[in-house]
């Protein structure tokens, strides 16, 4: 398939082919068709499969078309979580509507409000906007909705986890109640499912990954160490392999201030970005890390959301997260497009929840190796998952000597078995069933009753 097949005008074909696209990803090729149908759409794709232009681009094909924008109109509405993911999607519309007569704009707290609002005064097709400032722009009269045909929620998830559902609410008051839904996210947490099907109307599901999964283009791996070693230990790693370009994850603000000034006074780059800092210091962090000019950008993970770097390649989770789906999020930044990458999570024994949530939530055990110099006073604990697959692999070695043994024991002559021998199979049999299809080294009932609790 290609983007030829889509339904795209020359004008934005051509924008498409000078950014060196020429195969649609899976999410866009479920998502344009939807788009320019007119239906309402919820799309579940990992980050960095090409998301972003799934909306962008259909939502331009379907503005170039019909009456524009008069003063003070949107005709389309862009909502996300960040200040960094409005300017990366207000960019994709810039990139690839630049054949088109389409005027847009971004919008978000943190700069001067006066721009905004000249910029608004004569109307724009398409608007991408944080919740907060857009609530401020329109208590301060500097738009109308009367022409919105569209109203697209990015991230999704994200939103709704940081506590906009109030703003949001208050959004879709002001809208038209005929328009066009569109909800794109990485994942959909069951919760955030349920809320966010009652924003959409019969909606197109689009999923093209499994919920919750992680890219098999990143290698991840935990580090044990104890809480007061980290740094140490981040800072050797990044010296002993030579790591020239890293996002690293910090739980708190305070904590990503702390461990950038920690990594300056080692002698290595590093900046942080965070809520608290201005737009202009965050968007100075960022293009220093894109430049090469800084080697470490520490974040949380609010500030990261929205983050487009071209080849990252490593991802280091100082601090676990304390929601499982934020894991999968985090190490989204890296191994993106097919590209390699290496997710490494510092772990300390406090942190065990977190890490049993998310191995639970992946389905993977993580690999551990310590560092040496470092081996963690207080020992990481095996989490279920991994004693679990242990005694899967256990059970298959016991199933596979017993059948053996059971070969081995067949009578010569062919005669069949005794009764009681024919029970005993067909009892081990339900047992199996009822187990999984695994054997255990004993038949004793506890056995078979604690492998059926897990």
């Amino acid at each position: 398939m290609s983007f030829t097949s889509l339904g795209l005008s020359a004008a934005i074909l051509k924008a498409v082919t000078q950014k060196g696209y020429e195969t649609p990803s899976a999410i866009q090729a479920q998502a344009i068709p939807a788009v320019l149908e007119g239906k309402d759409v919820m799309a579940a794709a990992q980050t960095g499969t090409g998301k972003t232009a799934g909306f962008t681009l259909p939502l331009l094909e379907r503005l170039s078309q019909g009456r524009r924008a008069g003063a003070k109109q949107v005709r389309a509405l862009v909502l996300t979580p960040t200040r960094e993911l409005a300017a990366q999607v207000g960019e994709s519309v810039e990139t690839y509507g630049k054949h088109l007569p389409i005027k847009s704009a971004i919008v978000f707290g943190g700069v001067g409000i006066t721009p905004q609002i000249t910029k608004l005064a004569k109307g724009v097709d398409i608007l991408v906007a944080t919740p907060g400032r857009l609530l401020d722009l329109y208590n301060q009269k500097a738009m109308h909705f009367d022409q919105l045909e569209v109203l697209v929620l990015d991230e999704a998830d994200r939103m709704l986890d940081m506590g906009f559902i109030h703003d949001i609410k208050k959004v879709l008051a002001l809208l038209p109640k005929q328009r066009q839904n569109l909800m794109f996210s990485a994942t959909f947490s069951d919760d955030i499912r349920r809320l966010a099907k009652g924003l959409v109307n019969n909606p197109v599901e689009i999923s093209v990954t499994p919920r919750n999964a992680t890219a098999n283009t990143v290698k991840q791996w935990i580090c044990p160490v104890d809480k007061g070693q980290k740094a140490a230990v981040l800072v050797k790693l990044i010296k002993q392999d030579d790591w020239q370009q890293v996002l690293v994850f910090s739980r708190t603000k305070h904590g990503a201030n702390r461990l950038a000034k920690n990594l300056e006074a080692k002698g290595i780059t590093a900046a942080a970005i965070h809520g608290n800092k201005s737009q202009n210091a965050r968007t100075k962090a960022l293009a220093d890390f894109k430049s090469g000019d800084v080697r470490v950008l520490v974040a949380t993970d609010i500030a990261a959301r929205g983050l487009d770097i071209d080849q990252l390649p490593q991802v280091v989770n100082f601090d676990l997260p304390n929601v499982p789906e934020d894991y999968v999020h985090r190490i989204g930044r890296t191994g993106r497009a097919g590209a390699n990458g290496q997710a490494v999570s510092l772990v300390s024994d406090e942190e065990i929840k977190q890490l049993r949530d998310i191995e639970r939530l992946i389905q993977q055990h993580l690999p551990r190796k310590e560092i040496e110099g470092y081996v963690p006073a207080h020992s990481l604990p095996e989490t279920q998952l991994k004693k679990t697959q242990q005694g899967r692999r256990s059970q298959n070695k016991t199933r596979q000597s017993r059948a053996r043994h059971s070969s081995s024991q067949k009578p010569s002559n062919g005669s069949p078995r005794s009764s009681g021998n024919k029970q005993g199979a067909k009892a081990e049999h339900k047992d199996g069933q009822r187990s999984g299809g695994r054997s255990s080294n004993s038949h004793k009932p506890k056995v078979s009753k604690g492998i059926n609790h897990r």
